[in-house]
């Protein structure tokens, strides 16, 4: 008999559309891989840019918040695995898993780590260096309360998987860093690759929806933008992204090669005819699906320090990393200008792939790390007694007030 895994999404995916869709559906490759039964199931309805679950075989399922018929829904499915796409999920759901299916294995997929996001971008509004009063907020002691109640936390980040450790003293037992699991790509791919010559113009990508990619093509438009198009006049920039509101359309200016492209359907073929990827980020956290595209694609990246975080390692990045706008400048240029640079720069980008993000070796740590918690999962647990308290202590709240809300509703 197949082993089953419950998903319970914050939203449906949307690969194509935002890193947390990739990341989603690489977990859920993973699953079937090993020969589990999926569900998912999420609160929200479906958008035109959601990936059919069904036709690989993934079972679709809406289900309602603060009501006794997930219960339901939970004893007749009975779940060996169940993972929380991100904390707010494990928030709602989670009491309701420990009480119906209290052996099933909880897995939270931070997607990235929100309060660490949510400092930075109160930092940032504030115009202050992040500090400490940023980092410890109250969605880090929700966030992190999520973290313990589960039996095992998949972090994105080398840079988050060693904050949680070092600076909030989480057990390193009930974290495991998963990062993109990606294929390699093949020498045939590779030598299809549009060369430095066959290229022009700039690129950056991100769903408008997400407060970091909007604020960083607003620093493009006012701050950094200006000074490169002063420099090269042809160049244009074409910034792409699911969700685009009037703010974004009104940044469009032909005059200025600022150009507004909104979604694409297919990134892969815009991001090979562009010469340099673009992202300033200014404020975020976990990795940057903009850059793991740029670099499957052969597209060289001038970045922030915020936007490289967690991604190199030790590795050369494909490009290069500044937050000085006058040296962030001048080496954007160099590097869509100087084609030893830039194929420097392209070859960097296939080695980081290689070496930090092969599916294979990623993959085979996540099942190790799967079956030492299911052999022992009663002492896993009780070795994390703090999570047991906060796990009684969300019963005991969140779970009277789900049914006072339901009461209400009726």
């Amino acid at each position: 008999m197949k082993h089953k895994l419950l998903i319970i999404g914050f939203v449906w995916p949307e690969p194509k559309s935002s890193a947390a869709g990739s990341r989603m559906m690489q977990l859920i490759a993973f699953f079937l891989s090993h020969n589990y039964d999926v569900t998912f199931a999420t609160t929200t309805k479906k958008t035109q840019n959601a990936f059919n679950l069904e036709q690989i075989g993934i079972h679709e399922v809406e289900v309602a918040l603060n009501n006794s018929s997930f219960d339901d829904f939970l004893a007749e499915l009975k779940p060996d695995i169940v993972l929380f796409d991100r904390f707010l999920t494990e928030e709602q759901f989670s009491w309701r898993v420990a009480e119906c299916c209290p052996n099933a294995i909880r897995i939270l997929d931070t997607e990235d780590l929100h309060f660490l996001r949510k400092g930075r971008q109160q930092a940032f509004k504030d115009k202050e260096l992040f500090n400490d009063d940023y980092l410890y907020n109250d969605t880090a002691k929700r966030e992190i309360a999520s973290i313990l109640r589960c039996d095992l936390s998949l972090l994105i980040s080398e840079y988050e998987m060693a904050l949680l450790q070092e600076r909030f003293h989480v057990d390193a037992s009930l974290l495991l860093y998963l990062p993109f699991m990606l294929n390699s790509i093949s020498n045939k791919a590779l030598k299809k690759l549009p060369r430095y010559q066959s290229r022009d113009h700039f690129i950056t990508v991100g769903t408008f929806l997400h407060e970091p990619n909007y604020q960083s093509v607003l620093y493009l438009k006012q701050t950094i933008w200006p000074k490169i198009k002063a420099q090269l006049p042809n160049a244009e920039l074409h910034i792409y992204g699911a969700y685009q509101s009037q703010k974004v359309t009104q940044l469009h200016n032909i005059k200025e090669g600022f150009l507004i492209k909104g979604f694409v359907d297919d990134l892969d073929t815009v991001m090979q005819s562009s010469r340099v990827c673009l992202a300033p980020l200014q404020f975020g956290a976990g990795l940057k699906g903009k850059l793991i595209d740029a670099m499957r694609n052969g597209t060289p990246c001038a970045m922030s320090t915020i936007a490289a975080e967690g991604m190199f390692g030790t590795s050369q990045p494909n490009g290069f990393v500044s937050d000085d706008v006058n040296e962030f400048v001048e080496k954007t240029i160099q590097l869509y200008s100087q084609e030893s640079f830039w194929e420097e720069s392209q070859k960097n980008g296939f080695n980081v792939l290689e070496q930090r993000f092969c599916k294979y070796e990623h993959q085979d740590n996540f099942w190790g790390k799967l079956k030492v918690i299911k052999s022992n999962l009663k002492s896993h647990r009780q070795d994390n007694f703090l999570g047991s308290i906060l796990q009684h202590h969300l019963h005991q709240s969140t779970k009277f007030m789900s049914k006072w809300i339901e009461e209400k509703n009726k």
